[in-house]
């Protein structure tokens, strides 16, 4: 039964599925996610006056920075090349809109990269908010499209 799982050997062990024999090939991921957060700290994204500085600014960078280290965080993620990250943020009055787009000229895809990405850039707005407002919360983090590689192209519908 357990040599039907593509992360597991004939022992039930975990594994990196060897992708070795695959030929690289152009493809893209996007993901999305908000923070929410308190009305007083929209009004303070919006007029620049959080204590800790630029958020959107150390967001961008955090989430390209998480896209880059998603094979340290999740063991059985390939190391790839991350050609291109794109982290877009919007402020509304709910909170941060975050999505990110990964690419790559890999053997696999990124979609573990844009949702890290997201993930991470939501952390840093997180942090860079904790002090003023407790109530800040990460939610929706979903793949919303996919292209390239074997199985070809995805997108949620709705998105």
């Amino acid at each position: 039964m357990t040599a039907d799982f593509t992360h597991l050997d004939s022992a039930g062990n975990a594994r990196m599925v060897d992708v070795t024999a695959k030929q690289p090939t152009v493809r893209s991921a996007t993901a999305k996610g908000r923070v929410t957060i308190a009305p007083e700290t929209v009004s303070a994204l919006r007029d620049g006056s959080v204590p800790k500085g630029d958020v959107l600014a150390v967001a961008r960078i955090a989430g390209i920075q998480g896209a880059k280290k998603c094979a340290e965080l999740l063991p059985l993620a390939h190391i790839i090349g991350v050609h291109g990250a794109v982290v877009d943020l919007e402020i509304t009055d709910e909170g941060v809109e975050i999505s990110a787009t990964i690419r790559t000229a890999d053997r696999t895809g990124v979609e573990m990269e844009a949702l890290t990405a997201v993930t991470v850039a939501g952390l840093a707005i997180v942090d860079m908010v904790k002090g003023m407002d407790r109530s800040a919360a990460m939610t929706d983090m979903r793949i919303v499209a996919k292209s390239g590689g074997r199985s070809g192209s995805w997108a949620r519908e709705g998105e």
